[in-house]
């Protein structure tokens, strides 16, 4: 399974560090030991499908954690069923440089 996760956390972060709350959220991610890749404007991740759950719900929560007083995370997932489907360098191996 992959996903890819925007996080909207109000605020993004402090002063110091403007976009500490979102930063929360992708350690949360690189500490469940998948795949991921950061991006501009979201993050993927590619794993087992609990194992996938599971890093989302914990860096939806590491926002809340770090600081944000909301968060709204949006989520985009695929999954083929009978086997692993296509992944991150499948869709995106191509366009890379």
């Amino acid at each position: 399974m992959i996903a890819e996760l925007q996080v909207l956390p109000r605020p993004a972060g402090t002063e110091a560090v403007p976009y500490a709350n979102v930063e929360a959220a992708i350690a949360a991610l690189g500490a469940s030991g998948l795949r991921v890749e950061v991006g501009a404007l979201g993050t993927t991740i590619e794993g087992a499908p609990d194992a996938v759950w599971a890093a989302l719900r914990a860096a939806h929560e590491a926002t809340l954690a770090s600081g944000a007083d909301s968060v709204v995370s949006i989520i985009k997932l695929a999954e083929s069923a009978g086997d692993a489907g296509p992944g991150i360098d499948d869709l995106a191996g191509p366009f890379r440089d």
